[in-house]
């Protein structure tokens, strides 16, 4: 999907007919862009990425909310520069995200952690473009944070 070009905006607007969405996310990964191509009428500002942090720079301040075709309704919220998920661990990290968790017990290892393990079906589903790189990229990024948190 994408905000730029408008593709998958149209299926973007079937999906959230008649529910109630709210987006959340980083700072400059688009929210607002994707409002604003849902409901052009929102003309909700957008910003650039800080040359200097390569992040986006809070240009929603406050929760905005708008009325889509079908009767649903989408939330744009400020971004966020950081995100913990205290009940997540190295063991479970995978069952946030679900479309590696459906890979798990396809792997070798019954203790695959989808690093570098041979067999791994999560890696081997990524190369395939079964799973997202970006989606996977993150996944290996947050596990690393994982094994270097510090215990309380």
């Amino acid at each position: 999907m994408s905000a730029v070009t408008g593709k998958g905006i149209d299926e973007l607007k079937t999906l959230l007919s008649g529910k109630k969405t709210a987006l959340a996310g980083p700072s400059g990964v688009g929210k607002s862009s994707i409002i604003n191509a849902i409901h052009p009428q929102a003309c909700m500002q957008t910003g650039e990425i800080s040359q200097k942090t390569a992040r986006g720079k809070h240009t929603t301040r406050h929760v905005e909310i708008f009325e889509i075709d079908g009767g649903g309704m989408i939330f744009d919220t400020p971004g966020f520069t950081s995100f913990d998920a205290p009940e997540a661990d190295e063991d479970n990290l995978r069952e946030c995200y679900p479309e590696m968790d459906k890979f798990h017990g396809k792997c070798r290892y019954d203790d695959c952690r989808h690093l570098s393990e041979p067999g791994c079906a999560v890696r081997e589903a990524v190369e395939e473009g079964r799973i997202s790189p970006v989606r996977y990229g993150n996944y290996k990024a947050y596990m690393d944070e994982l094994k270097n948190r510090k215990k309380y």
